[in-house]
């Protein structure tokens, strides 16, 4: 009996792990809402992708919210007050579940943009 679980432990230990990542997915979605379908991500991508794009001007703005798998994680970022864009990944089981929502267009950067338009528009500058 020793020698039976010694060896099955053994097999355990030895035997190569199946990894399926498992990621929400959707593409060009105007809500997180839109990227709730999981999918298997195939041999080699091994991580979740979230990429959000936002615009503002006045009162309309507008978001595209795209999540898959990836084999590469190209992470970045930058918001300029109107536009902002994000690039995230991660590498366990469906964690994109978030919109990126750290990066969304600022408001108060628009309305001061905005401000010191007409300011200088008035100056005659």
């Amino acid at each position: 009996m020793k020698a039976f679980l010694l060896t099955l432990l053994a097999v355990v230990l030895c035997a190569e792990q199946a990894h399926s990542l498992v990621c929400f997915t959707c593409k060009d979605a105007s809500s997180n809402w839109g990227c709730l379908a999981p999918t298997i991500c195939q041999s080699g991508e091994n991580y979740c992708l979230t990429t959000y794009l936002g615009a503002g001007i006045g009162g309309h703005s507008g978001q595209s919210i795209s999540k898959g798998c990836a084999s590469v994680c190209p992470r970045g970022g930058i918001n300029i007050g109107i536009l902002a864009a994000s690039v995230s990944c991660c590498s366990s089981f469906l964690c994109n579940i978030s919109g990126a929502s750290s990066v969304k267009v600022s408001y108060s950067v628009l309305v001061m943009a905005i401000l010191a338009s007409f300011v200088y528009i008035r100056a005659g500058l």
